[in-house]
């Protein structure tokens, strides 16, 4: 079988970065090729190919895919939640165009795989707060949520009609100490940890009591790759996996934060993120994962809090 060639659009992002030398690790570096409208994040530097990339200009990204003869698409550029609600017409734009550029082009050149990501952002105030199952009520009240949502039937729609390997997961929270978060409603859950070791203090724009599901960025990057490398044949589902790893609160994640600074505190201003927080659900159910491709997460939250701030204190 011919050698795969990857292309990562959004790779200098939160998940871009890692999920980049992930894939290079797996599949060499000079096969997988980074891309972005930012300048090159500073880990993907000398780790292998970079182009600067707009995924709105379909042409420009088609000329790519035939140039380094890619064969497989991993969509991470997305305006996020919190980011979106200050410019929803462009948040809509970019986050539904740039999926339908790929998958048209996917659909052309006839690639493997495409992978694009989904998000908790599609539930709503409407859809169950505990264990939120995969099939339910979904109503979302975020721009961000909204366009992820129609992304998931594109997704389904372009691999029923045209017959396109395109995956998707729902990622919870995610928290990483490699690179900045985006702009996402989930983002106190790592500001918590530079805050805690630079001033000993932090001040939460959610409610100490806003439970959310979460993960740890290692899980969100084995459960990506695993997803994509599973046999097609156990792909159930072609909108979008739920999944699920870890749900706490401000309040929890900031005691165990004083388990390793015992002079840490924490104070709450909910600002409109509160808003959008109180809309998702509290904890989700992933049993179509764990049963279709074999999902299981290894981070709980002490592990991964204790593996944060041993982390960022050598960078």
């Amino acid at each position: 079988m011919a050698k795969e060639k990857i292309l990562v659009i959004g790779a200098s992002g939160q998940i871009g970065v890692e999920l980049t030398l992930a894939l290079r690790k797996i599949y060499g570096d000079a096969q997988v090729v980074a891309s972005d409208l930012r300048e090159e994040n500073s880990l993907l530097k000398g780790t292998g190919p970079y182009v600067s990339l707009d995924v709105m200009n379909k042409e420009m990204l088609h000329v790519q895919v035939i140039r380094q003869n890619v064969t497989q698409i991993y969509l991470l550029a997305a305006i996020l939640s919190a980011t979106g609600e200050k410019n929803p017409g462009l948040a809509w734009h970019l986050n539904t165009q740039s999926l339908l550029n790929v998958l048209d082009i996917a659909r052309e050149e006839n690639l493997h795989k495409v992978y694009w990501p989904s998000s908790i952002a599609v539930f709503g105030p409407t859809s169950p707060k505990q264990l939120c199952p995969q099939q339910t009520i979904i109503e979302p009240t975020t721009v961000y949520g909204i366009s992820k949502y129609a992304g998931e039937f594109w997704c389904k729609y372009y691999n029923q009609r045209f017959g396109v390997d395109v995956r998707s997961l729902r990622y919870p929270g995610l928290i990483s100490y490699k690179s900045a978060p985006g702009g996402g409603t989930t983002d106190y859950a790592v500001e918590i940890f530079h805050e805690a070791l630079e001033e000993k203090k932090y001040t939460s724009f959610l409610d100490e009591n806003t439970y959310l599901p979460m993960m740890y960025m290692p899980d969100a990057i084995k459960a990506t790759i695993e997803l994509m490398e599973a046999d097609a044949a156990k792909i159930s589902v072609r909108t979008s996996y739920n999944l699920g790893a870890i749900s706490f609160s401000p309040k929890e994640i900031a005691a165990e934060i004083k388990k390793h600074i015992p002079d840490f505190t924490i104070d709450y201003k909910p600002d409109y993120r509160q808003q959008i927080a109180d809309s998702w659900p509290q904890s989700i159910d992933d049993s179509v994962a764990r049963k279709d491709w074999g999902w299981q997460h290894e981070y709980d939250l002490s592990r991964m809090t204790e593996d944060m701030l041993n982390n960022l204190q050598f960078q």
